[in-house]
């Protein structure tokens, strides 16, 4: 990722001083008075070149503060870097009708709304770039960030003084664009130099609570232990009950390793007491398989299953497939950058609202390595269904009761006739674990 993004800043250097052969190729722009910015005017002959290299040099910022390793205190200077590469995006969309300072004809004539925007876009993509060195040298605290960005700051107050003047604006811009390339190479060298973090220990968030016989809760697809809390409060009346995080959601830190089956039956059985005590495994969606997987592989480990709405295996004996695989193994570096966290913040609350039909109260949704880890879950399930399908062959499942809820008509028979169980259909369009399965789990137990 380090790589990755210090190669988006590099990109969006090169591209941002793609001016410089503007000063060859376009002599009707003044190179001491005029604005670099007219190089790409509407009536100037390499306008939709210069126009593309903005664009493209903006892009190339963005992805590179989008694959940022998040670092909770630098989020500041990261965020107005990311604003500084949108408003370089729009001053490309968004050119001047013509070289406002090298044309005395220019704003004779009435001027399009795109090159009003322009104007703004440039005043405050010029007032951004050395906000963002100026917060970044704040957390940074090494001598070239100072410099830079002190540059930075006196070369926009000169080109600002320039422009009320007159004269030398030209000059003076093109010193600071120079200064915000020479930034970006800093960054990515920076980030290139950096010590990667070394993963921690993957240790899952648990909740134990009451006494009784044991009660395992496996959630469905990006679920907490919170998700739970009904009807683990009901159930610790009389029971020992267990929940826990999976890696990367709830308050679990994500795994460097993609998921697999085996793997969340092996956690299911370390989770579980110890033999010869028996748990009954209460699972949502496609935890039922891992749920599945772990009583065959533990027979004398289980007391019995509830298996809730259970998921569908794909159809087909193909597993994921290779760039399925190879996403997968970047996921969780994904789920720790900027962009992982920009897009969870916007996109994790209103999710939660529609898959758990409440508000996400403490805040868990918002964060990119749940979105990841999500997103990762669903990535594997095609190995998962070929792993139970190769479980299922080379292992029995053990003589206990199990209860399958679900919601409709035609579902669940399949699955209940493979493993000897019961049906218990629920008069809802929608099982919602949290409203309306508390007393048919009840009932099941």
């Amino acid at each position: 990722m380090y790589v990755l993004a210090a190669s988006g800043f590099i990109v969006a250097a090169v591209l941002y001083s793609a001016w410089i052969t503007g000063q060859f190729t376009t002599p009707a722009v003044d190179r001491a008075h005029g604005y670099v910015s007219e190089l790409a005017a509407r009536d100037q002959p390499w306008t939709r070149l210069f126009r593309t290299s903005d664009v493209l040099s903006g892009l190339a910022c963005v992805a590179g503060v989008a694959l940022v390793p998040r670092i909770g205190r630098e989020w500041a200077g990261w965020l107005t870097l990311a604003a500084f590469g949108v408003l370089t995006i729009a001053g490309g969309l968004f050119p001047m009708d013509c070289a406002a300072l090298s044309s005395p004809a220019c704003g004779r004539g009435p001027l399009s709304a795109a090159h009003h925007a322009h104007v703004v876009t440039g005043v405050l993509a010029a007032a951004a770039a050395p906000l963002a060195m100026a917060l970044l040298a704040v957390r940074w605290r090494t001598w070239p960030a100072w410099i830079i960005a002190g540059l930075a700051a006196g070369f926009t107050a000169f080109t600002a003084t320039a422009v009320a003047a007159g004269q030398l604006a030209g000059l003076a811009q093109r010193a600071q664009f120079l200064i915000v390339a020479a930034w970006l190479v800093y960054a990515a060298l920076r980030l290139l130099v950096s010590d990667a973090p070394v993963p921690a220990p993957v240790h899952p968030h648990v909740v134990r609570q009451g006494r009784g016989p044991a009660v395992l809760i496996a959630g469905g697809p990006a679920a907490a232990w919170c998700h739970w809390d009904g009807v683990a409060g009901e159930l610790a009346r009389t029971h020992t009950v267990i929940r826990f995080d999976r890696p990367g959601l709830g308050l679990s830190p994500a795994s460097p390793v993609p998921p697999t089956l085996h793997g969340e039956a092996a956690r299911l059985a370390a989770l579980a007491p110890e033999h010869p005590e028996r748990v009954a495994v209460v699972a949502h969606r496609a935890a039922a398989w891992h749920a599945e997987a772990f009583a065959r592989l533990h027979p004398l480990r289980v007391s019995a299953l509830v298996l809730v709405d259970p998921a569908a295996a794909p159809r087909g004996a193909r597993g994921t497939s290779s760039p399925g695989r190879t996403l997968g193994r970047w996921l969780p570096a994904l789920g720790g950058t900027w962009g992982a966290a920009a897009l969870a913040r916007v996109a994790g609350p209103v999710a939660h609202r529609l898959l758990c039909g409440t508000a996400d109260t403490h805040g868990l949704h918002s964060q990119g390595r749940v979105l990841a880890a999500a997103a990762g879950e669903w990535l594997a399930r095609r190995d998962m269904a070929a792993d139970l399908r190769v479980i299922r062959a080379e292992h029995a499942f053990p003589d206990v009761p199990v209860t399958v809820l679900v919601s409709g008509r035609a579902r669940g028979a399949r699955l209940v006739e493979e493993l000897n169980g019961r049906l218990v259909r629920l008069p809802v369009s929608r099982l919602r674990v949290h409203l309306n399965v508390l007393p048919a789990i009840a009932d099941a137990l």
